[in-house]
């Protein structure tokens, strides 16, 4: 049996990465990996601060090495090390060290960008009242540059960001064969 192949999903906030990824899982019939930050908030009852984003990163890399196993095909990963190494650089004026070991040494067979197109909401997961997802995703686009990690972006209403992503991975194989 081959690997599944692991999926990256990144954007900013309220790109609608979550979205995409639970419903590209349903569309091909695998699993998805959720993004452990809104857990760790809620588990923790307060946003990240810099000596958080290591374990964030590394919990997130510890659930997609314990789902590949169940996935079929491909394992959607809704954010990654490196998305976390961005919110680093946003908030905390740099990417720590280990952090940047474990972001540049976790890769992916194919990296999707959310456009941040849509309506953004605070979720509790903000520092600032304002959108700044056209500042977050000028540094995922210079880390993917300067990192030549290819990339696609997805952009539109869900069914055509679906079709986009189809396109790119192919039509999910049907039932029996």
């Amino acid at each position: 049996m081959t690997r599944a192949l692991r999926v990256a999903i990144l954007g900013s906030a309220s790109a609608g990465k979550t979205t995409l990824a639970a419903r590209l899982a349903r569309h091909y019939g695998t699993i998805w990996v959720p993004e452990y930050l809104r857990e760790f908030v809620d588990t923790a009852g307060r946003l990240p601060v810099a000596a958080d984003q290591i374990h964030i990163a590394r919990t997130q890399v510890a659930r997609e090495a314990a789902a590949l196993p169940a996935a079929r095909g491909y394992l959607f990963c809704d954010t990654t090390p490196l998305m976390t190494a961005v919110y680093s650089r946003q908030y905390f004026g740099g990417i720590d060290p280990e952090l940047e070991r474990l972001a540049r040494g976790h890769g992916y067979d194919h990296t999707l960008v959310c456009a941040p197109e849509l309506p953004w909401v605070p979720d509790g997961l903000h520092r600032e009242e304002t959108d700044v997802s056209g500042a977050v995703t000028g540094l995922l686009l210079e880390e993917l540059a300067a990192r030549g990690i290819a990339y696609t972006v997805v952009s539109g209403p869900a069914a055509e960001r679906l079709l986009k992503v189809e396109q790119l991975l192919g039509r999910p194989a049907t039932l029996g064969g």
